[in-house]
């Protein structure tokens, strides 16, 4: 009889439930007694929605634990203990609560926190963060007293507080240090752009700012002092200015930290101590701290996989991101700024639309190297693989961002992937995996979705896996359906010649006259560059 070894997990947000509904699909959780510990009162949920708590979804609908997960799977989970303390020598966790679990192997899964600058009044009354439910609940609770509010921090989750604050009814202003908003993400021109989308939603933006002081206000309850000598009252102010990983138990016990923070692993993410991983946004691979999901999920995977004696390595991940902000489709990838010498730059801009898009390719012009999409990122999904994969450009690049003139979609060749291409990044899932659940006897959407569980995290690879599934069935001798999607029983050049003709201006009007449902991440991107270049609109 096998003795079985203890696994303890501490921390239970995205990345370390990733963690353990990836291990209890794999034979060797039967080797481990699993225990988690969970510091907030509720199980994992989703972080990267919080703003749709405003919007009407429950701390419930944001779960990522299905119902009875815990029980089902023989996982102990200590709900509301956080774990205080680490003792490497005799191997022993020790909780807030008192609980004391001996480990054979660790798992630090404890993520960041938000980072407020040292501002003189940044503890001041109605000055608040924005990274879990309990801080939305004090959001919300704050807002019923206020008018003005302000987000300090114009990045990706800057914008997303933003939202928040204008969902509250309040006045919204985003104050930002850098030039621009999205400094990093984006370019000054893609930058500008969103600037103006986001003024158009009477939200005001003001970049440059550096706040030095937060006092008492004459009209409202605060007010920000920047160093320019310019003052801005508000009600409330809500810090969005990055984050800090939560490396607070790892330096406890001695383990290797980065000078500036971060858990010290290797690429089994592995740490200092031969039985202690660590994964998420409290790990710090090769001087880098990924603050995305999917990096973090990469390095639960690799977790898994070594625990079950294969030899995996997390080699780092890419940062290209695809988002709606405030309602404004905005996606990055690669080299967005053109730093690679002798790089080559398209721009198309379309002030009267809204739309900027700039791609980055290589000097001869045979590869892509980087692109900013502001305003229309229907074209995210086709230029990330032209990226990923190394696939050379057509003759004329700046095709690709230019818009269509015709009924024809400028997109890429499924053929063109090789099967090592990710498909999926919330799961990993290839090309090749793809191809081989076809052969298996797969030949829809949903039985590809639950033999693969591609396009059943963010939704964003629907259009490529559809695509990939149509050319192989072709290939194996079926009938393929062409419609677009489930949502409309029309191919792209019928959606086309209706748009043009009937002159539909609108997606909810085209879906409402020819189509059904609320639409998908095929349909509205793909609709969204047939209406483009009309100056219509996705909404």
């Amino acid at each position: 009889m096998n003795i079985k070894k203890t696994l303890v997990v501490i921390g239970n947000g995205m990345v370390g439930q990733h963690f353990l509904a990836n291990l209890v699909a794999n034979p060797i959780k039967d080797n481990y007694d699993i225990v988690t510990f969970c510091e907030e009162p509720r199980v994992a949920y989703d972080r990267v929605h919080l703003s749709e708590f405003f919007s009407g979804k429950s701390a419930e609908d944001l779960s990522l634990v299905e119902p009875g997960f815990f029980e089902q799977s023989g996982i102990t989970i200590h709900i509301g203990d956080k774990a205080a303390k680490i003792y490497r020598d005799s191997k022993t966790v020790v909780s807030e609560k008192g609980i004391t679990i001996r480990y054979d192997k660790l798992v630090l899964a404890t993520g960041s926190f938000p980072f407020v600058p040292p501002v003189p009044g940044h503890d001041r009354a109605q000055c608040l963060v924005y990274r879990t439910i309990e801080d939305l609940e004090a959001l919300a609770a704050a807002a019923k007293n206020s008018k003005v509010g302000v987000v300090v921090g114009g990045g990706l989750l800057g914008l997303e507080a933003a939202k928040a604050l204008k969902d509250l009814g309040l006045q919204t202003h985003v104050v930002e240090f850098a030039p621009r908003l999205m400094a990093v993400q984006l370019d000054d021109a893609g930058g500008a752009m969103l600037r103006s989308k986001i003024e158009d939603l009477g939200v005001i933006v003001h970049t440059g700012k550096n706040t030095s002081l937060i006092t008492d206000g004459e009209h409202c309850a605060n007010k920000m002092c920047f160093a320019d000598g310019e003052e801005l009252e508000t009600d409330l102010v809500l810090f969005s200015t990055g984050i800090r990983p939560r490396d607070d138990i790892a330096r406890d016990c001695a383990l290797e930290v980065g000078p500036r923070g971060g858990i010290v692993i290797n690429d089994q993410c592995l740490t200092s101590d031969p039985d202690i991983y660590a994964i998420g946004e409290c790990a710090l691979w090769n001087g880098m701290i990924y603050g995305l999901v999917a990096p973090g999920y990469a390095m639960a995977r690799t977790v898994v996989a070594n625990l079950a004696g294969k030899m995996a390595y997390f080699t780092g991940a890419d940062m290209s991101t695809k988002l709606k902000l405030m309602g404004v489709d905005v996606a990055s990838i690669g080299d967005a700024h053109a730093k690679t010498p002798s790089a080559l730059v398209y721009a198309y801009q379309n002030g009267a639309d809204a739309v900027y898009k700039r791609l980055v390719v290589s000097e001869d012009k045979q590869f892509l190297l980087g692109a900013v999409l502001v305003g229309d990122a229907s074209s995210y999904g086709t230029l990330l693989q032209y990226y990923l994969n190394g696939i050379e450009l057509p003759e004329n690049p700046d095709s690709l961002i230019l818009p269509s003139r015709s009924d024809e979609s400028v997109g890429l060749d499924p053929d063109a992937l090789p099967l090592s291409a990710q498909i999926c990044s919330c799961y990993d899932i290839t090309k090749g995996a793809v191809c081989q659940a076809i052969e298996a006897g797969c030949n829809t959407i949903g039985e590809l979705k639950a033999q693969t569980k591609a396009d059943t995290g963010c939704g964003g690879c629907a259009a490529l896996l559809k695509s990939v599934m149509d050319s192989e069935l072709a290939k194996q001798g079926y009938e393929v359906n062409t419609d677009l999607c489930e949502h409309f029983a029309y191919i792209r050049q019928d959606l086309y010649t209706l748009i043009r003709v009937e002159e539909i201006k609108t997606f909810n009007n085209l879906l409402e006259r020819y189509g059904k449902g609320k639409g998908c991440e095929i349909c509205k991107p793909e609709v969204a560059s047939i209406l483009a270049p009309t100056g219509m609109t996705i909404s």
